[in-house]
């Protein structure tokens, strides 16, 4: 399979589940608006999110997936097999542990993300650390769902890993259409019913990644002593896994610090600000998650097997082609997030207990995300060209230089833009930290761009600005906000305002010379 066909493979299955978490976003807006209870929920959520990010999808991953790839190609499949079953060992006992502390730690963790839920009325604070308690064990089955998911993409089996997602949206949508009115019967406070769609989602993903790896024989078998956790420590390339997940743990931890440090502010400021962002996180998921993650993920074994192959040429090809393709589309969907926001939040969200003050204010957040979205997509593929080389400690060096430059920022612009800055820094720091790694690429010689690179920018932007000039038509053209009542028709509207988008950008690029092909190609 190509790496273009496997990375529309990854973007589809993320395209449902990013479709399944907009329903699901609608249903929440539209049943629980925007209040001290769901900014409670927003903060719980992202306690075990978070901690996912780092010991899951992000350390643990950066870490075992390029060992693993190369561990596979000089070892064979029988040295993958022992790999997995060790690490699978460590992180299943590390989990267990984990997971007892964080319940036990949930209203620290709380007041440290989210202090500001103390001043609310409704008794945010102490709802965000019952509900904190309850979804802290999510962070257990997401890790091993990372470990399966590391294990299945080194086999270029993509396919369940992107899936998985999808059942978290369904049985958060189950959660809020007979899960909310049930606990309402009851008194339990309706939004309740959120934890339960949290736990039984994280049960159901790690359910569906299991049977793929029995089919490929590569079940990882958990030792249950003392004696187990022994030969698996004693394994020298699970020590190398532990090594490299240390300052892999520190480059990620720095992100999530931000993200804290953004959530601690936000709690401070106007009621519902974490949820403003929170909707608006959504939303610049979709380019985020379809261009970068799904990129990120295809690229990273293959990456990881060129490196250990010595394959210096194919190595940096695929990066080449992988940062054209992220330029070609994460342009255009920065365009639409900075001049088309309004209509975006107004046609998914816009609907019960959101307001036309809560369509402004995530639009405004969005606006800001927009600013600094080809950096948060690049940095998914060219962070990897690090990771590849078993090299963690220059990703998280120039992270935590970035941390400080957005807080620096976060100073100044908090009080000209209340949440929206924090949305903004956020998106210049990533421009930063992109720009910065693709400086390291190239000066170590990992990274030689390919010829033609400023005539495709040329191309890319003018089609863009084409692209621009249309969006603002269209966002002027119809009443987003006025045709509230009107929700299949504004739909429509929406639906035929972005394929003429997509139609007028690509007509743009074949016009200015662009070929397409050779993207599918590769």
């Amino acid at each position: 399979m190509s790496l273009f066909k496997s990375a529309s493979t990854v973007s589809l299955l993320t395209l449902a589940s990013r479709i399944t978490g907009l329903v699901r976003e609608l249903l929440m807006a539209s049943v629980f608006g925007v209040s001290a209870m769901t900014d409670a929920f927003n903060v719980a959520f992202r306690i075990p999110n978070l901690f996912r990010r780092v010991f899951g999808e992000g350390a643990f991953s950066q870490a075992f997936v390029p060992v693993l790839a190369a561990c596979r190609t000089e070892r064979g499949e029988e040295g993958a097999r022992a790999l997995i079953d060790h690490v699978g060992t460590l992180l299943t006992w590390t989990l267990v542990l984990l997971c007892v502390a964080g319940v036990a730690a949930a209203p620290l963790m709380v007041w440290a993300m989210a202090s500001g839920l103390q001043q609310t009325p409704q008794g945010g604070y102490d709802a965000a650390v019952v509900m904190t308690r309850w979804m802290f064990p999510y962070i257990g089955f997401m890790s091993l769902v990372a470990l399966a998911g590391g294990i299945l993409n080194t086999w270029r089996q993509f396919a369940v890993p992107a899936a998985s997602p999808v059942l978290l949206n369904l049985a958060l949508i189950v959660s809020i259409v007979l899960g909310a009115p049930w606990f309402a019967r009851w008194g339990i406070e309706p939004i309740y019913a959120q934890c339960v769609g949290v736990m039984v989602g994280g049960v159901l993903q790690l359910g569906l990644q299991l049977p793929a790896l029995k089919r490929l024989g590569l079940l990882p078998r958990i030792g249950h002593s003392l004696s187990a956790l022994r030969r698996a420590w004693a394994d020298p390339t699970t020590r190398q896994v532990t090594r490299l997940m240390l300052p892999a743990l520190l480059g990620v931890s720095v992100a999530q610090i931000s993200l804290l440090i953004n959530t601690q502010i936000a709690s401070h400021l106007a009621s519902g600000s974490v949820s403003w962002i929170a909707y608006a996180d959504r939303l610049m998921e979709f380019p985020t998650a379809l261009l970068g993650v799904a990129l990120g993920v295809v690229l990273m074994p293959q990456l990881a097997a060129a490196r250990a192959g010595q394959d210096d040429a194919r190595y940096s090809a695929m990066l080449d082609w992988g940062l054209r393709l992220v330029v070609l589309l994460s342009v255009p969907c920065a365009v639409a997030l900075l001049v088309f926001s309004q209509p975006l939040v107004a046609v998914l969200y816009h609907y019960g207990a959101f307001s036309d003050l809560d369509v402004q204010r995530t639009t405004a957040a969005l606006v800001g995300y927009g600013v600094g979205l080809l950096g948060i997509v690049a940095v998914k593929v060219l962070a990897p060209g690090f990771y590849a080389r078993h090299d963690m400690r220059t990703p998280m060096r120039i992270a935590v230089c970035v941390l400080v430059f957005t807080q620096v920022l976060n100073y100044f612009l908090v009080p000209l833009f209340q949440h929206a800055a924090l949305t903004l820094s956020i998106s210049i720091g990533a421009l930063v930290n992109a720009l910065w790694l693709l400086v390291g690429l190239v000066r170590r010689g990992s990274f030689r761009p390919a010829p033609g690179w400023w005539a495709f920018l040329l191309q890319v932007v003018a089609a863009s600005a084409l692209l621009a000039v249309f969006l603002m038509w269209a966002a002027g053209a119809v009443p987003w906000l006025a045709m509230r009542g009107q929700g299949f028709t504004r739909i429509g509207m929406l639906a035929l305002v972005l394929a003429a988008s997509a139609a007028i950008y690509f007509v743009a690029l074949w016009a200015a010379g662009v070929k397409l092909r050779q993207f599918v190609r590769r």
